[in-house]
């Protein structure tokens, strides 16, 4: 569903994308759909983390992978796990 969805959206604004900016959207929407699943607000998680991921969220900006594993094991989840979430996207 999050795949169709993903491409839907792309199709429907005619975007083309680089190969870059479509990680970040993937990213993006991973990380909104881990966000959404465990019920929790952007706030409860800055508060929890430091972590501002509104622009992570919007595909906005690039993130490390420090970020990026901060934010792995706030869910409890590996980077490989992540990484495998992305590419069913």
């Amino acid at each position: 569903y999050v795949e169709l969805t993903f491409f839907k959206i792309l199709c429907q604004k005619r975007m083309i994308l680089s190969k870059e900016e479509v990680i970040l959207k993937k990213i993006a929407l991973c990380v909104k759909n881990l966000r959404d699943d465990y019920n929790v607000t952007l706030s409860e998680f800055y508060i929890d983390t430091g972590i501002h991921l509104a622009r992570i969220e919007q595909g906005k900006t690039n993130i490390t992978i420090s970020t990026l594993q901060k934010i792995c094991d706030y869910f409890n989840i590996t980077l490989s796990t992540f990484f495998m979430m992305i590419e069913e996207i």
